[in-house]
């Protein structure tokens, strides 16, 4: 069964910095990609980062470029999400995400961590 955990959230004031885990069981971690999304009150869920199973590739959403930074241990079947710099509208519930591949099918999603911003 394919369990993705997270956690790190909290309230933070603006400027500051926090580290996200997202901790995976129930699949071979390092075949597959892995991605961060958020979801803001009242907006739909946003894709904010993904990284390749090797760790050797990422993608993010323009607002996070710079500020933000996903990465992976293999070895610990973690995916994380450090945000430095936030701003207000960083406020969301964060979700991390499993993709599916060719030889696993199955996506799976974290039950979140909130994250808000302010002062």
């Amino acid at each position: 069964q394919v369990q993705l955990v997270e956690s790190g959230g909290g309230l933070v004031q603006p400027g500051g910095s926090l580290r996200l885990s997202c901790l995976a069981s129930g699949f071979t971690f390092s075949s597959n990609g892995m991605r961060w999304y958020r979801q803001a009150p009242g907006k739909e869920r946003e894709l904010v980062a993904s990284i390749l199973g090797t760790g050797s590739s990422t993608t993010y959403v323009d607002s996070v470029k710079g500020r933000f930074t996903i990465s992976r241990d293999n070895a610990k079947s973690t995916v994380y999400l450090q945000m430095s710099s936030l701003k207000p509208e960083d406020t969301a519930v964060y979700y991390c995400y499993k993709e599916r591949t060719w030889a696993d099918t199955r996506d799976a999603w974290g039950q979140g961590t909130p994250v808000t911003v302010s002062s």
